[in-house]
């Protein structure tokens, strides 16, 4: 496969996207560029934004399976995952499948249930498979999730586990529009109280499973020079090294940024990375796997604040 039918591919997948949301490019972008690297994305902003909105009109641009759950305070693991039931015809224990067995799941409001259902996801997240009853369950090459959560100072909302944020690649924050972007959404959609239909919207997906793992197999082949992987490593060595950060980012999240630029790169239509395109990723794909010190808490430092501060500070290669 050529590389200009990665691009035009994405292109026609955001042109679908476009068709029900105004503006938030950006975090099309990221959407786009997990798609190409099997990531997954959480997206943070406050209720009415169009989190979920732009989630379903994404998985409409696409040949996949999907699902959803509503994640509720008394949301049970089992619920996600599924259960064996005793089929009394067979003798024999039948796993009843839960929603996660699909191949692009949004998960709605994650941060509305405690942390031991959060959990459920886990093993889901990182090794595309669940365990139910010591058998382990494949998910395929497909499984992606979307996540969506309110932010952490609104009511009814948990904390993400810290080894849950770390299988993100991305954490999105969606901003109020602009004010010419707000009244396109009051054009559009200011004739009902609810949802829009995306059947009212003709949207026709661009991209099955097959053609997917084609383009990431394209991805994959996008060079990353040495100097590129010593800026990569360096980035998130200095998230240890700082006093304003209790925990740092993971070597995961360096092999993580390193594929994403790869996924950006290949956007852009060249078969090479740049220091541009990390600086790019580079904040979205740190700020959910720092965890500031208290001092600094109290200072009102960001790990935003800190990733930009960072990205200014390690020598950019030439």
């Amino acid at each position: 496969m050529e590389l200009t039918i990665v691009r035009d591919v994405a292109n026609r997948l955001r042109e679908q996207v476009h068709r029900v949301v105004v503006g938030q490019d950006n975090a099309i972008d990221l959407l786009l560029v997990s798609l190409l690297c099997e990531g997954h994305v959480l997206f943070e902003g406050v209720p009415g934004t169009a989190k979920t909105l732009l989630a379903r009109t994404f998985a409409c641009g696409l040949s996949l399976e999907f699902g959803r759950v509503q994640f509720t305070p008394d949301l049970m693991p089992g619920d996600i995952i599924g259960t064996n039931l005793f089929n009394f015809q067979t003798n024999r224990f039948i796993l009843t499948k839960g929603p996660i067995f699909t191949q692009l799941l949004l998960a709605d409001e994650i941060n509305r249930t405690p942390p031991k259902t959060q959990a459920a996801l886990l093993q889901a997240m990182q090794e595309r498979s669940v365990t139910v009853d010591g058998i382990t369950h494949e998910l395929g090459d497909g499984f992606m999730v979307i996540a969506t959560q309110n932010p952490i100072e609104q009511e009814g909302t948990y904390l993400l586990p810290e080894a849950q944020l770390d299988r993100f690649l991305f954490k999105v924050v969606i901003g109020y529009p602009s004010r010419d972007e707000e009244r396109d959404v009051v054009r559009r959609h200011g004739h009902r109280t609810t949802m829009p239909r995306l059947g009212d919207f003709d949207l026709q997906p661009v991209a099955d499973l097959g053609l997917l793992v084609a383009m990431r197999q394209v991805v994959q082949q996008i060079r990353a020079s040495d100097a590129i992987l010593d800026y990569i490593v360096d980035l998130v060595r200095a998230t240890r090294e700082r006093p304003s950060i209790a925990f740092g980012a993971s070597p995961r999240a360096a092999t993580m940024l390193t594929i994403a630029s790869r996924a950006y790169a290949a956007l852009a239509g060249r078969d090479y990375v740049l220091p541009d395109d990390i600086k790019a990723l580079a904040v979205p794909a740190l700020r959910h796997r720092l965890v500031l010190a208290p001092g600094a808490e109290i200072e009102g430092l960001t790990t935003e604040a800190v990733v930009r501060q960072i990205l200014d500070q390690v020598p950019v290669p030439r």
